[in-house]
Parts: C-alpha cells; sequence; structure tokens
C-alpha cells in the first residue's frame, strides 16, 4: 500500500533524522528537506547528518536531500513535518498554498505553533486548507537516539482517517519499530504537547534532589491532569493509560534522553530558563508549550496544579524550591 506514494520528510533535528533513518529503512525512496544548505551538502558527502545523530549513515543516492522546501512539498505525496513548533510557520510560510492540495500530513512536532497558537493540525487545516481527514500525528513512546542505536522502539499513527493512519504505520514499520493506529488525532497531539510540561516538571523536581517516590505520585497526578484537560477540550473515547499517552509521558519524564527533562533538571540545578536553553543548544518544546497551555486554559479553567507550577516557575520566575513544595503539598 505504502509503496506507490511518495514520502517527504520535512526537518533536520534528531527527530528528523530518526524519522528519516526509519523511512530510509523501509522505502525505496524519499525526500528530506533541512534548512541549513551546508547540512545538505555534508550529507552528500559524509552520509551523516553533521548536527544530531552523527551514528546514523545514509544512503543518498536514494534520497533527495534539499535545502528548498517547496521542492519537497511539490515531489511529495505523504509528507512528514518534523521541525520544532516555533520555526514551523517559518519554515513553510513561503509555500504556496495549493502545493498542499491532495497531501497527507503526519506531524511530529510536539508543540504549539505559536503563531495561531494552536495544535499542529489546525495549523495545516487553518493555513494551507488541509483537510483534517489528511492530517495525523506520530507519536511515541519513543526517542530519537534509542531509534538511532535501533532499540525496539513504538509508534503510534493517529489520523480520523483509518486509511491514512494505516498508511503512515505501514511506512514506518520496521525490524527495531513497532506500529500502531488510532482515530484520536486531537487528543493525541494534546498530549503530546503536554508530557513535555510534565517532563520539565519531572526535570525540576530531580534537580531539586526529590526522589523515586515523589516522582511516581507526580507523574499519577499528570496523567489525571493530562485526562482531565483531554477531556474537557475534546471529549472522546480514549484511554489515557494507553502508549501514546501514559507511555510517552513515562519516557518523556525518565529519560536521559528527553530535552525536557534535561531542561526542567537545569532549572531546579538554579539555571534561569534563558541560560538553561542555552547550555542545551536544543529546543525544548514545553517551554514553549508551557505558556501556550496556560493560556488555553483561561478559557476551560481545568484544575492543572502542575502545569501551573511549571508555568510558575518559567514565567513568573518563581523559585522552584518554594513552588514545587507548594505544589507536594496540593499533591498529597
Amino acid at each position: 500500500m505504502a509503496s506507490d506514494k511518495r514520502i517527504g520528510v520535512i526537518g533536520g533535528g534528531s527527530w528528523a533524522t530518526a524519522l528519516a533513518k526509519i523511512v530510509s529503512d523501509r522505502n525505496d525512496t524519499f525526500s528530506w528537506w533541512m534548512r541549513n544548505p551546508e547540512s545538505v551538502e555534508h550529507i552528500k558527502k559524509y552520509y551523516h547528518n553533521p548536527k544530531y545523530l552523527r551514528a546514523v549513515e545514509f544512503d543518498v543516492d536514494r534520497i533527495n536531500i534539499t535545502s528548498n522546501v517547496q521542492e519537497v512539498v511539490e515531489n511529495s505525496d505523504v509528507l512528514i513535518v518534523a521541525v520544532p513548533s516555533a520555526f514551523v510557520h517559518a519554515s513553510l510560510k513561503d509555500v504556496p498554498k495549493e502545493l498542499f492540495e491532495g497531501k497527507i500530513i503526519f506531524s511530529a512536532i510536539k508543540g504549539i505553533i505559536p503563531e495561531i497558537q494552536s495544535i499542529p493540525a489546525r495549523y495545516f487545516f487553518k493555513t494551507f486548507g488541509v483537510p483534517y481527514d489528511n492530517i495525523g500525528i506520530i507519536c511515541g513512546p519513543c526517542h530519537a537516539e534509542e531509534v538511532a542505536m535501533e532499540r525496539l522502539s513504538y509508534l503510534t499513527c493517529a489520523s480520523m482517517n483509518e486509511e491514512n493512519a494505516k498508511l503512515m504505520a505501514e511506512m514506518l514499520s520496521t525490524r527495531y519499530v513497532k506500529t500502531s493506529t488510532s482515530d484520536d488525532l486531537f487528543g493525541a497531539e494534546i498530549a503530546a504537547i503536554l508530557k513535555n510540561i510534565y517532563a520539565i516538571a519531572a526535570g525540576v523536581c530531580g534537580g531539586l534532589g526529590y526522589g523515586d517516590n515523589f516522582q511516581a505520585v507526580l507523574l499519577s497526578a499528570a496523567i489525571i491532569e493530562m485526562e482531565r484537560f483531554l477531556d474537557k477540550l475534546n471529549p472522546f473515547h480514549r484511554d489515557v493509560k494507553e502508549p501514546a499517552y501514559l507511555g510517552d509521558l513515562l519516557v518523556t519524564s525518565y529519560s536521559k534522553f528527553s530535552r525536557n527533562r534535561t531542561f526542567g533538571y537545569m532549572l531546579g540545578k538554579g539555571y534561569s530558563a534563558k541560560a538553561a536553553q542555552l547550555e542545551m543548544d536544543m529546543i525544548a518544546e514545553g517551554y514553549y508549550a508551557t505558556k501556550s497551555v496556560y493560556e488555553m486554559n483561561h478559557k476551560f479553567d481545568v484544575d492543572m496544579p502542575i502545569a501551573d507550577a511549571v508555568y510558575n516557575i518559567i514565567y513568573e520566575r518563581i523559585s522552584p524550591v518554594i513552588e514545587i513544595r507548594i505544589l507536594a503539598d496540593t499533591l498529597g
């Protein structure tokens, strides 16, 4: 079913590189857009991304790799977009709307698009007129670094269109990646955004010296908080104990590879948000998502003490020591 579809990957970071590896291992040819022309030329010459997952080697004879995003959109039937949410609009805004007609778009963005304060599905619908039936999301639990090492990983492909979800699942299924499908497009996208906020909270607590016992309580409360928010925004027949929700939350909150947990850990150790970002030199999606979810919740008024605590630490600059102590009393 997937063999007659031309695939395009948009993005140059670690997650885009991991997805490009999966696509390369599963499909004959594909197109790949990266913003930096120097990175494009480096891959063509040395067969690996110079900045991310350098151990992954690509057969460049099977990849049309370019820094021209319009070319990739035009020449692909199915697009996997794996650009950090803060840069999605800047990357795609000059692509003519008509080039997206008939395309299937799967997001691996995991964040709020700041220009319209919305999830990726709504961005592609509102900005480029892509029908919701042609939009999907790729979610975990899965870390790019473990994909690079070909450790057994799991991906969920969610779409309102069952055939499109199955199509993407087939495209991404390899000997080291198992895939499943879901029809909960909006819930999966919101959950992928929220879990980054909760991973920051877990990191802050780790930086402050809280142990595994407290982390277990924190994440138990986080999945309940996530469920409350999802049910308010998008009532649906979902089970938040499934891997796309609870599994993705756990791996993002516990793993040494998690950028959001690392970011939170540095906040707990006394770094400012700006200093932590500079030190990491990578995007922690939860930083942007925290503010967006906080503002969204002004409308829905869901009880979200963990997300509120992260907002207070990052944007109100309240001491993590004080904020987590207050949160701990709330959870107890």
